[in-house]
């Protein structure tokens, strides 16, 4: 079977169609593909640009927490300062204090739970140091 001329020119015609539609519809995939890389690749960079604000805030959550823990500590030790003291060196402080705002001995019975003559005593002892306190500030300056 052999074929003639123009079976020939019909057959290398429609071969050539084919490949030509062939090397369309590839090169239609590979924009299509250019496309999605494009698409992934921008994908990419938003993932990367949220998992570095999320490392980043972890770390800065990270450091505040560190801190917070340190303070905690630190209050916790002083507290059990607080607990472990002589609870009348509380008072007699407290007294103090209260000495220097201007209370009388009754106040410091009342607020600060000392008896009438440690008051007393402490009232004394505040008029006595204070012209002296007052005489060593004026020479200071």
């Amino acid at each position: 079977m052999e074929l003639s001329a123009s079976q020939l020119s019909v057959a290398l015609l429609v071969l050539t169609a084919l490949v030509v539609l062939l090397l369309g519809w590839l090169a239609l995939l590979s924009l299509r593909l250019r496309g999605q890389r494009r698409q992934t690749q921008a994908l990419i960079n938003v993932v990367r640009g949220e998992i570095k604000a999320m490392t980043t805030g972890s770390i800065g959550m990270g450091k505040r927490l560190k801190s917070i823990e340190h303070r905690l500590n630190l209050t916790v030790e002083k507290q059990n300062e607080l607990e472990n003291r002589d609870p009348t060196q509380l008072a007699y402080n407290q007294a103090a204090r209260l000495m220097e705002m201007g209370a009388d001995v009754d106040d410091l019975v009342k607020n600060c739970g000392i008896g009438r003559p440690e008051a007393e005593l402490m009232a004394l002892l505040h008029r006595e140091l204070e012209p002296g306190q007052k005489t060593a500030l004026t020479k200071q300056h």
